[in-house]
């Protein structure tokens, strides 16, 4: 055999074997928001371990957390990670969605979402969330996290929500606007969008959600027909996912002595894989202040998902027949948190 035609052959035999490697990878996608709080995802995509579970994953963004949900009932995207909101919810109850591990917790000393005041309302006093009864507020859309936020401090603080004028917008962007624009007295916000407000002085922080009302916030999820008949597709997408969850957590969640949060090499080498990927693009110090608190394993506290249920059945937006229960599937991921007593 000449060497022309052996090395001919090798090229021949590497482009096969590569060919088939890219024909193998299975392709699935994942909505997000380019959040923060999506980070599990932006890691697992850039560190290769979804590649390493045969995943070939695309990344498909959305602007309010609903329109998440929508797409992966309606088979647009194969997972969601996002807030659940009242619209989730209500397609989960139809049999659509099934909750599948954690995304973002509202944990103490982690700001994640913020309470926040436009430059002329605080100007005119409103600087506490004591102060929101009378208040226009700019939320994403109705049924969304941040009304639920309100709703819960509503009864914390002992108001009615009625008190507040909630003004949904439909996006991120557009709440960035109305607050620029003092067209509303205040919103909530990802922290990283709201210390962004207070550089350019259009806004200003005047608390915390975490502070308030923690809770379960975010989580990941999938279609009930991928449940049920793509086992194996859900778990080693999950296994990818649970790698880049402890990543996190080693990186953006550790403490000291004191209980003050520290950041180190390893914080640092995963700020560069959100900063690409989180919009409006965030600082190195905007991400180490906005990081929200991610179970290592992405346990839920499944109590508060019963919890959420009862609220959005309370407020009309959920019909009565609507059961937790249903809406979860607890075997992809071990030692789930705060399980309902029987």
């Amino acid at each position: 055999m000449s060497r022309k035609l052996g090395l001919g052959i090798c090229v021949a035999v590497l482009a096969g074997t590569l060919a088939f490697a890219a024909q193998a990878a299975e392709k699935v996608s994942v909505a997000a928001l380019a959040f923060v709080s999506s980070a599990p995802i932006f890691i697992a995509k850039d560190k290769g371990y979804f590649d390493a579970e045969g995943l070939d994953v695309d990344i498909k963004f959305f602007q309010a957390a609903q329109p998440v949900s929508v797409a992966v009932a309606a088979g647009d995207a194969d997972f969601g990670i996002t807030g659940l909101t009242g619209g989730f919810y209500n397609l989960a109850a139809k049999g659509a969605l099934k909750i599948i591990a954690s995304q973002s917790r509202e944990e103490p000393g982690f700001d994640f979402v913020a309470y926040v005041a436009s430059e002329k309302a605080y100007a005119a006093g409103f600087t506490s969330v004591a102060q929101f009864p009378g208040k226009t507020i700019a939320i994403t859309q109705i049924g969304s996290t941040f009304h639920y936020n309100l709703g819960k401090l509503a009864e914390k603080r002992g108001f009615k929500l009625e008190e507040i004028t909630l003004k949904p917008l439909q996006s991120i962007p557009n709440v960035i606007a109305a607050m620029k624009g003092n067209q509303v007295d205040g919103a909530l916000l990802p922290t990283n969008i709201a210390l962004g407000l207070e550089a350019q002085k259009a806004g200003h922080i005047i608390g915390y959600v975490w502070q308030e009302t923690p809770w379960q916030l975010g989580a990941l999820f999938t279609s009930a027909k991928h449940a049920e008949h793509d086992r194996p597709m859900v778990q080693k997408f999950v296994a990818a996912y649970q790698k880049a969850t402890a990543d996190y957590a080693e990186a953006f969640q550790q403490r000291d002595k004191d209980g003050k949060r520290v950041f180190g090499a390893k914080a640092d080498a995963l700020i560069p894989i959100l900063v690409k990927y989180v919009k409006p693009t965030p600082t190195a110090e905007q991400v180490k202040a906005s990081v929200s608190f991610i179970d290592p394993q992405g346990r839920l506290k499944v109590q508060d998902i019963y919890d959420q249920v009862a609220w959005y059945q309370k407020m009309g937006m959920l019909d009565k027949s609507a059961n937790a229960k249903d809406m979860l599937d607890l075997g992809f991921v071990k030692g789930h948190l705060d399980l309902p007593k029987p």
